[in-house]
């Protein structure tokens, strides 16, 4: 597996909530990301790469912990439910670089060790079998609640599932597996609208202005890539509110400090009234992210493009001086 792709999207210099989606495909078809080290086009759903094992780690103990706190269905069809979980599985397993495979009933790790039947329309597992694999250690006893859980525990990226009623136009989170979220709680948004789920989100009102568009878009044009970041005092992926509660987080030095990206994938299922959309976090520490001035530049010619609200729901507020204080002198 090769090392994590590193993205820069504050490389712009501007801080921005909004849709900011990118067509996701083949090189030929697909949108380049121009903060994408690279420069290439996005050509994949899910990501396994070399901080793999960083994920199976915490998103297990997130499990172990309280998977309630971070999975659940809120009026899921079937159809959408057996649209969004085949597609996961078939897309997991071809893009595993083998790791993985999927004949339409049994999806299997090799990496972790197991492999199980699912049944994609009702969301049940069955035939668990464990086995030995590199990684088979990690997993030990856990017992995945069904096929979205299972699915959900063999990827690096978080899963959620989005509704539409074909009537009303309504819609409605229907299904969560966020296991590494940043700074939210998934039990707030599950069964809320668009609107509803961004709301808190500081600098969003324009976006949910737009609401029912980019939602047709998402489930009948796509699929699409877009990226949110922020600054993280540390490099944990499991930030739920429960954990930050307890303590758990790591008191903020900007020169420890990360910037965390998310890729986030759209994929959309027209005829089952709903998409698939993936949360995959990047964690580099500054030294990483900002490793020219003209990058130290940007990054903090963006955190000064953000609101006092913005800095506030980031949790920036109290450290914007030290962090801008570093990043300016490493601008010269």
């Amino acid at each position: 597996m090769h090392a994590p792709t590193v993205y820069r999207p504050f490389l712009n210099g501007v801080y921005t909530v909004s849709a900011g989606l990118f067509r996701l495909g083949a090189v030929s078809t697909g949108q380049a990301i121009p903060w994408r080290e690279d420069g290439a086009a996005e050509t994949h759903t899910f990501a396994l790469e070399g901080d793999y094992e960083r994920f199976v780690v915490s998103k297990w103990a997130a499990h172990r912990r309280a998977l309630h706190e971070y999975a659940g269905e809120a009026n899921l069809s079937p159809d959408l439910r057996e649209a969004a979980l085949e597609f996961t599985a078939r897309t997991l397993a071809a893009e595993s670089g083998g790791a993985m495979s999927w004949d339409g009933q049994t999806f299997r790790n090799s990496l972790l060790g197991w492999e199980a039947r699912l049944d994609l329309r009702w969301g049940g597992l069955g035939d668990l079998r464990r086995f030995d694999g590199p990684l088979a250690g990690l997993r030990s006893d856990l017992e995945p609640t069904g096929a979205l859980d299972f699915l959900g525990l063999n990827a690096s990226e978080d899963l959620a599932i989005i509704a539409r009623d074909p009537g009303s136009g309504r819609d409605w989170l229907a299904a969560t597996h966020v296991l590494s979220p940043e700074r939210w709680d998934p039990r707030d948004k599950l069964g809320r609208d668009f609107v509803a789920v961004h709301v808190p989100v500081a600098g969003s009102g324009p976006m949910n202005a737009t609401a029912p568009r980019l939602v047709d878009a998402v489930i009948g044009r796509g699929p699409f890539v877009r990226f949110a970041w922020g600054i993280a005092p540390d490099d944990r992926l499991d930030h739920h509110p429960a954990m930050l509660a307890a303590g758990e987080s790591a008191p903020f030095d900007p020169v420890i400090a990360f910037v965390r990206v998310e890729r986030q994938t759209l994929t959309g299922f027209p005829a089952a009234d709903g998409a698939l959309f993936t949360i995959r976090p990047y964690l580099y520490p500054l030294e990483v992210a900002v490793q020219t001035p003209a990058q130290a530049r940007a990054l903090a010619a963006a955190l000064r493009t953000m609101t006092p609200a913005q800095q506030i729901y980031k949790g920036l507020r109290g450290v914007m001086p030290d962090l801008l204080i570093w990043l300016d002198a490493r601008a010269l």
